[in-house]
């Protein structure tokens, strides 16, 4: 995998230290293991990678006073680029979709359009959720699946930057994620990804990340 500019990457562990002492949460700290997890557990998988996107906006901090439309640097085959992303909003939340992926706010689902069977969906959290619960959750979720991976905590080279729970199966038949994250305002949210093994991978799974690294409680414009 490509490595970030020097400039950005500094930016990230900076916004990481940020959010770490404004939020509080149940999560283990950046580099530790949560329990029943083994430090040299390898990175969570990335079907399609075409290399780590970056992304050059930053989410408003004002809720209620996001702009209809940003622009948002990606890493694509062809280097960096950037493109438009247009204001979605969803019950309680908001974020950027990119052309070529719809959204429907009734179920809180993004997918491709092209190719709807890979999603992502949105959950908002109460903010005395319990992680212990939500593993718990996510783990019976994803048995029928595969073999559950954790790798809670900072994520290295990815533009969610840090998690408070993150499960995944990885299997012949795609990849299925379970994530527990904060936006910068600390609203909590629950993301439920599904990364089918297949042509459209590439065109699905980093856009989708550097989207749901958008959202938002709130949102407007």
């Amino acid at each position: 995998m490509k490595h970030w500019r020097t400039s950005f990457m500094q930016g990230a562990a900076l916004s990481i230290s940020l959010l770490l002492a404004a939020c509080s949460g149940e999560s283990a700290a950046p580099g530790q293991s949560p329990a029943g997890t083994a430090a040299d557990t390898p990175a969570p998988t990335v079907s399609g990678s075409l290399g780590t996107p970056a992304v050059s906006m930053s989410p408003s901090s004002t809720a209620g006073a996001r702009p209809a439309a940003r622009s948002i640097e990606v890493m694509t085959s062809e280097g960096y680029q950037k493109k438009e992303a247009k204001l979605q909003q969803g019950p309680g939340y908001s974020f950027y979709m990119f052309d070529g992926f719809t959204y429907d706010a009734a179920q809180g689902r993004l997918s491709l359009a092209a190719a709807p069977d890979y999603y992502a969906v949105i959950e908002p959290l109460p903010t005395g959720f319990s992680v212990e619960a939500l593993r718990k959750q996510g783990q019976e979720e994803l048995a029928k699946f595969g073999e559950t991976r954790e790798y809670t905590g900072e994520l290295v080279e990815h533009p969610l930057r840090f998690t408070e729970l993150y499960l995944q199966v990885s299997a012949m038949e795609g990849v299925w994620d379970y994530m527990v994250w904060k936006s910068e305002n600390c609203d909590p949210f629950l993301f439920r990804l599904h990364n089918p093994k297949g042509e459209a991978s590439a065109q699905f799974a980093q856009p989708v990340q550097v989207m749901l690294s958008t959202v938002e409680a709130g949102g407007k414009p």
